[in-house]
This record gives structure tokens, C-alpha cells and sequence, in this order.
């Protein structure tokens, strides 16, 4: 009998101890956090601080570097390709963003309205997002085919032209032509976040304005679109966050040709840290996107700001 009762005197305080834990919320709460934690640290913290690392280092690939300080950083200013890419980037990032914007609020406010089969639209919309981004690019690789591109064989048999169309060959084309397959992509998750915050505006809103003899484009300026503003301001900031970052649909469009036209600054320095074994310069290119990547960041916070003074809370 001493025997069995001995396990259980033993464990009394392992339970003691969970009993305290189950009463602590924040004791709990941190455990439930703890691999999250774990998971962040691992997979994000470290990778982030090790290319910041690698940035102040002349490191290669098969050979450890040394430190050099910000010599990386002063060759960027001087690469002319570097600065190419950056224009590249921002040029990609405005545009696609804009557009993006402009017709998924406009896609929103039509999946708003009363009209048949409509949540088949809905679904049907989620298309090109939920699609692989590689399989997206490979269709478009066709579609923008010098020799059998549909687009220009369309074209071609409307009369609106007599020769096929060099989407990917020619600079400015290549430019649109990716930036256009951006959109197509980005479209939908704009359109459907966009039309989630459309539905949490009160219809009564709209009622009393138009009883108070407001139209339309003064309904959408003056209700809508502040109502709508902190969930335009999140929305388009993880839209210019992909946007900036993207690397697969321009690695399988063009590689960043023609003539570095569509090299980005991912791109960029994937080809310096991987293919040219350069990883001290690749990841000092990769380290200079963070404050354009911050930038976008506050600019969601500040939107946030406005969701609060709506409220009536402080800033």
C-alpha cells in the first residue's frame, strides 16, 4: 500500500503546479504563445537577421566572408543596375497598385449590388488568386508569345493589326505585360476584402443621405469611401507589400529581361546571391527593400488612426 500511494504523493505537486497555471491567464496565454514564438524565431527572426549580416560581410558562396562594414551598401549607389532596379520596382509596385485598386473597389461595389447568381461570381473571382502564382505565369507566358500569342492572333483576324505583338521582347511592353499579369493576379483578394468592408457599412447611411436628396458619386465620396478607408488602408498595404516583393511571376515571365527592363529588386538579388555567388551583395540588396517595405507599414497605421477618430477614441 506504501508503494501505491507513493506515485500519488509524488505527482501532488506536478499537479499543484498545473492547477496554478490553469488559474494564471497570462502564465497560460504565454504557453499558447510559446510555439508561435518558437516558430517565428526560427523561420523569420533568424533568416531576417542573418541576411542583415550578410549585408555588412563580403561573404560567397563555398567561402565565409569577413566583415566590411557598409561597403556593400556604397557599391549599390554606384551599380547602375541596382539603381535600374529600383525604378524598376517602384515603377511595377505604383502602377499594379493603382490599378489593382481602381478596379477591385470597382469589381466590389458591382458584387455589392442585387444581382443574379451571385455568389457564383463571388467564387468564380477567387480564380486567379487561389491559382499557383507559377502556373499563372506560365499561362501568361503563352498568351504574350512572340509567335503564338492568342492576344495577337485575336487581333489579327479583328484586322486591328498585321503583325504579331513582341510582348516580352521589347522593353515597354515587356513593362505592361507584366504589370498586367500582376493585376489579373492581385485583383481578386483586393475586390473580396474590399467588398467584406462594403457589407459592414449600415444601409440606413445610404437611406438618409439619398432623403436628404444626395446622388451616387455623393453617397460614395462622402459615406462610402470613409467608412471604407481603414480596410482600403490595410488592403493596400498587403497588396503593395506583394507587389514589391514578387519574384515568381517576373523569374518565369522574363527573368528580368529584356535589357534589365523588368528586373526587380527580389530579382536582383536573387541573381547576385544565388547564380553569381555573390551572397554579401545579394542580401545588402535585399536588406535596401525594408525601408520601402516599412514605409508601407505605416502608411496601414496611419490609416488605422482614422478607424479610432471615427470611433471617438484617441489617437
Amino acid at each position: 500500500m506504501a508503494d501505491i500511494a507513493a506515485p500519488r504523493a509524488s505527482s501532488s505537486p506536478f499537479r499543484a503546479w498545473l492547477s496554478g497555471v490553469g488559474q494564471g491567464r497570462h502564465i497560460l496565454g504565454l504557453l499558447f504563445m510559446l510555439p508561435a514564438a518558437v516558430f517565428l524565431l526560427l523561420f523569420l527572426t533568424y533568416p531576417l537577421g542573418l541576411g542583415v549580416w550578410l549585408g555588412f560581410t563580403d561573404t560567397r558562396i563555398g567561402r565565409d566572408g569577413v566583415f566590411i562594414g557598409l561597403e556593400n551598401y556604397q557599391s549599390l549607389f554606384d551599380d547602375s543596375l541596382f539603381l535600374l532596379s529600383v525604378f524598376n520596382t517602384l515603377l511595377y509596385t505604383i502602377a499594379a497598385s493603382i490599378l489593382k485598386f481602381a478596379l477591385g473597389l470597382w469589381l466590389a461595389m458591382l458584387l455589392n449590388q442585387n444581382l443574379p447568381f451571385k455568389s457564383f461570381f463571388r467564387a468564380v473571382i477567387l480564380l486567379p488568386w487561389v491559382v499557383p502564382t507559377v502556373l499563372s505565369a506560365i499561362a501568361f507566358w503563352w498568351i504574350f508569345d512572340a509567335q503564338f500569342s492568342v492576344i495577337s492572333w485575336a487581333l489579327i483576324k479583328m484586322g486591328l493589326i498585321e503583325h504579331n505583338i513582341n510582348f516580352l521582347g521589347d522593353t515597354t511592353n515587356a513593362r505592361a505585360s507584366v504589370i498586367a499579369a500582376n493585376v489579373w493576379r492581385g485583383i481578386p483578394f483586393v475586390a473580396i476584402s474590399l467588398l467584406a468592408g462594403l457589407q459592414t457599412i449600415p444601409q440606413s447611411l445610404h437611406e438618409a443621405a439619398t432623403l436628404d436628396g444626395a446622388n451616387g458619386w455623393q453617397r460614395f465620396r462622402f459615406i462610402t469611401l470613409p467608412m471604407l478607408s481603414p480596410i482600403i488602408a490595410v488592403v493596400m498595404t498587403f497588396s503593395v507589400l506583394f507587389t514589391f516583393t514578387d519574384f515568381q511571376l517576373i523569374y518565369v515571365l522574363t527573368r528580368g529581361g529584356p535589357l534589365n527592363a523588368t528586373q526587380l529588386m527580389a530579382t536582383l538579388s536573387f541573381q547576385r546571391a544565388i547564380p553569381g555567388g555573390q551572397l554579401g551583395e545579394g542580401a545588402a540588396i535585399a536588406v535596401a527593400m525594408i525601408p520601402f517595405l516599412l514605409s508601407a507599414i505605416l502608411f496601414s497605421y496611419f490609416g488605422l488612426q482614422r478607424r479610432k477618430w471615427q470611433q471617438g477614441g484617441a489617437d
